[in-house]
């Protein structure tokens, strides 16, 4: 048996596993159960009653959590010559085409987003094979195939995430890390939930948000009541 240790047995001790917590409490908690020495992250685990096999089930999505996510995210954009200015000006960390195309061939892909115009679709298509298992893959639902490189980068930087259902129907996105305080998690969070409720698929019937837990890196998931979910 696993023995529980003292930081554990304390943690364990500040709320129920059994029962269903508003998120503004859930917050509260998960700050007060973490103790790692390092900037743990704040994660939301949504479960969905949708078949993510069937196209017009699948949900995916982007938005802009209000106080970021408090990483540092890298931007690569693949474009043509006459978009590089815009990108540098954006703040992309890295810009071109052809031979950033060739490194991602080579195994390179030290980037946390890829943003490209539709003009270049072509060349990036036969990287999808290599992008697409990493979440790489850039796609105009997402706002990373689009002219307006600027917005784009601008967007990324400031905190926009993409979220999408797995194969088991479960949507898991960092929405910040523990130095941030409790409003800004609320926030974020909250930020988050309503747009996942708010693109809910026509085709999906029954219920909609099976379950919401919010956990940090390294503790015990806080079980959300989806009814006290902001809309």
């Amino acid at each position: 048996m696993t023995k529980v240790t003292k930081k554990q047995k304390v943690a364990l001790e500040k709320f129920d596993k059994s029962k269903l917590y508003s998120i503004e409490e859930a917050v509260k908690i998960v700050k007060e159960i973490t103790f790692t020495k390092f900037s743990a992250s704040f994660d939301v685990d949504v479960r969905l009653g949708v078949d993510p096999r069937k196209a017009n089930q699948m949900v995916r999505g982007s938005v802009t959590l209000p106080h970021g996510t408090g990483k540092t995210v890298k931007v690569l954009v693949l474009c043509n010559p006459d978009k590089e200015d815009e990108a540098k000006e954006a703040g992309a960390d890295f810009i071109g085409l052809d031979e950033y195309i060739d490194k991602i061939k080579g195994g390179w892909t030290d980037v946390d987003v890829i943003i490209t115009t539709p003009n270049v679709m072509p060349k990036v298509g036969p990287i999808g094979r290599i992008l697409g298992p990493r979440g790489l893959m850039p796609n105009p639902k997402t706002g990373t195939v689009t002219m307006d490189i600027k917005k784009a980068v601008k967007d990324v930087k400031s905190g926009k995430i993409d979220f999408k259902v797995d194969k088991f129907g479960i949507i898991h996105s960092s929405v910040g890390n523990l130095s941030f305080t409790e409003e800004q998690l609320l926030d974020n969070a909250n930020e988050l939930l309503t747009n996942i409720i708010k693109i809910k698929p026509a085709a999906s019937k029954g219920t909609y948000v099976k379950s919401i837990f919010v956990s940090s890196t390294m503790s015990s998931g806080v079980h959300v009541d989806p009814k006290s979910i902001s809309s």
